[in-house]
């Protein structure tokens, strides 16, 4: 079976998403192909009973245990860094990316996984009181297989691989940002993204593909505002390059037959970008999987990126 691009976000499961539910998108997800699977240390110390995380990684170290042979058929990426201190205590007092912090969380989230290594570990969000240098130098003994920088600013990214390179370890490969056709408001940060340099900017997404990193788009669906008339889209992207973007979105989801946020996956795919989903439904993750094996042609896409009179000239799409 072909692999899907698309990510299953795992951030509700064990809290909002209860175990049945979890282990029934899991297995959905590997039967249409589907291969990443996003957690994090910390998800999600905010919906839970003691104000901590680690539930999501628990659900999913339960569902490999009972899936044998499973682990074979999907990759594991897991965060640290953003785990509260003490309930509470979140944004002020968070773990960090010390390597004592690092270590320690690491080991931890191994043992809440059941496994022995990952395939990707994730600097959750920067940690200006720690060197990055002394965080890549905490990475380099971990057991994970690639490592990868969410909600970061390019140059933290660009020190942090020199120094890799300089000790002869693995730099960072990808990143982990919000991403979506609509463009938020100059200044504005869209909900959901508590992170100064959470939004993928022009910026990230050219030194991404000049140095051939992955990105992966969290948020991609607006949280299912692009065709949940019950969900507004958001204020911070009403501005008019977006009414705009939008009619433009309309037409050409009308001639494909497809949603509003299929076509959105299909367009950050055409950009290289991998979409992550966090929905808690089947119909969702299956949706979603359509919508990533959407085609979209190239006048179409040219539509798309048109719509503003400002098209993103994203680096992907120029390679």
């Amino acid at each position: 079976m072909t692999q899907s691009p698309l990510v299953l976000g795992a951030m509700m499961f064990g809290t909002q998403i209860d175990e049945d539910t979890s282990f029934a998108l899991l297995d959905r997800f590997v039967e249409r192909g589907g291969q990443w699977i996003d957690t994090a240390n910390c998800y999600s110390f905010w919906a839970s009973d003691s104000g901590h995380g680690g539930a999501s990684e628990r659900v999913i170290g339960r569902w490999l245990a009972a899936r044998p042979g499973v682990r074979d058929r999907v990759k594991i990426a897991t965060k640290l860094g953003a785990e509260p201190v003490e309930p509470g205590s979140w944004p002020e007092r968070r773990e960090g990316l010390s390597a004592g912090a690092v270590a320690a969380a690491f080991a931890a989230s191994l043992e809440r996984l059941q496994v022995d290594r990952v395939d990707r570990l994730w600097l959750h969000m920067e940690d200006r009181s720690t060197p990055i240098e002394e965080t890549v130098g905490a990475l380099a003994g971990l057991a994970a297989d690639s490592f990868g920088v969410s909600n970061h600013p390019t140059w933290q990214v660009e020190r942090g691989r020199a120094h890799a390179r300089a000790i002869g370890a693995l730099p960072f490969d990808a990143l982990q940002l919000n991403a979506t056709y609509l463009r938020p408001r100059p200044g504005t940060l869209p909900p959901g993204v508590a992170h100064r340099f959470g939004v993928l900017s022009d910026e990230q997404a050219d030194y991404a593909a000049e140095h051939e990193m992955e990105v992966w788009a969290y948020t991609p669906l607006l949280s299912g505002a692009y065709d949940n008339p019950a969900k507004p889209i958001p204020q911070v992207y009403d501005h008019p390059g977006n009414t705009a973007r939008l009619q433009a979105l309309d037409a050409v989801a009308g001639e494909a037959g497809a949603t509003r946020g299929q076509v959105v996956l299909a367009w950050l795919l055409s950009r290289g970008i991998r979409p992550m989903l966090g929905g808690s439904k089947l119909y969702q993750l299956d949706s979603a999987f359509d919508g990533v094996d959407l085609k979209l042609g190239s006048e179409q896409l040219e539509r798309l990126d048109a719509a503003d009179h400002s098209p993103w000239a994203s680096p992907y799409a120029q390679r």
